[in-house]
């Protein structure tokens, strides 16, 4: 069995959760997630079986999209709805849409996050959320993450509530933690802010309507159409540029040869090598020597 299964993630269910329900239900070991999604926080999930397992970091690091929704007032410790209050602020003032949209297009492009605390970033080879239980708090390395798309989702002019919220999309890189952004955008009107929800709507290409739940793959199992379920392996890496090989190719390619760089390779990028229609694998310009071509993952060799 080999091929990429998108799962909608419930809330209350980690992402290891899923794979260790999916392990029993389908029979297997090689079992792997594409992207930890917080235990309540729901959404597309795409899980890797088999052989595809070996493309999970290409699914991961796609991009993803999301719907959240920023509750301004208060600050939490996990800088969303589930952590304890740590600031408050009365918003006294009108939130005007325009307003809003000027933060949100400051947010567009490259940006600098610091991972939160409860978070599973390492350092000094120990998660972050595990110092944060200890209720340590150690520095943490900031890093780029893009947002590619960042808008208001519902139709309103001005918010007056005590604890005004509204609802976002997001388009970013891997890396990016929403929760934090939620914060940012707070911060940028002036107020404390936590997420005070969030769902995952797509990733690598996968959306909610590509999706299984828990509960369908179980009938799907159950009445013996396992198959069904899964996209095939090529689908986790259709981002990348390809290359369609022949049979002679094809077999070089199997065993891990290094090649001719062709004329037309793409600068600076990972390609697909295809044989009828089946990633074999996954080549890279060598480093050292020019003009030459080397293997980075051998996907298929039989």
């Amino acid at each position: 069995m080999n091929g990429i299964l998108p799962l909608w993630k419930p809330k209350g269910m980690t992402s290891h959760d899923c794979v260790f329900k999916l392990r029993k239900l389908l029979r297997t070991k090689k079992v792997g997630h594409t992207g930890t999604l917080d235990p309540e926080v729901s959404g597309v999930l795409p899980i890797c079986i088999g052989r595809a397992t070996k493309i999970a970091e290409y699914i991961t690091s796609a991009g993803k999209t999301y719907e959240g929704e920023v509750t301004l007032g208060y600050s939490t410790t996990t800088e969303d709805v589930w952590g304890e209050v740590v600031e408050t602020k009365s918003v006294s003032i009108s939130i005007k849409r325009s307003r809003v949209e000027e933060v949100l297009r400051n947010l567009n492009g490259e940006i600098t996050q610091t991972p939160p605390m409860y978070s599973a970033v390492k350092v000094n080879g120990k998660r972050l959320y595990e110092y944060a239980r200890q209720g340590l708090e150690v520095e943490r390395p900031s890093r780029s993450v893009h947002i590619h798309q960042l808008e208001l989702l519902e139709d309103w002019a001005e918010l007056n509530e005590k604890h005004p919220s509204f609802t976002f999309l997001v388009s970013c890189s891997k890396g990016t933690y929403v929760r934090t952004l939620a914060v940012e955008i707070g911060k940028q009107l002036g107020f404390p802010a936590h997420m005070s929800a969030l769902t995952r709507t797509k990733s690598a290409g996968f959306t909610e309507a590509d999706c299984f739940t828990l509960e369908q793959v179980g009938d799907y199992v159950k009445t013996e159409r396992t198959e069904d379920l899964l996209c095939p392996l090529e689908a986790g890496v259709s981002h990348l540029p390809k290359m369609v090989i022949n049979d002679t190719l094809a077999e070089k390619v199997k065993n891990g040869a290094r090649l001719q760089e062709p004329e037309d390779w793409p600068q600076d990028s990972e390609v697909v090598m295809e044989h009828n229609g089946r990633a074999i694998a996954i080549y890279q310009r060598h480093p050292d020597k020019y003009e030459v071509i080397k293997p980075v993952k051998v996907l298929f060799n039989d």
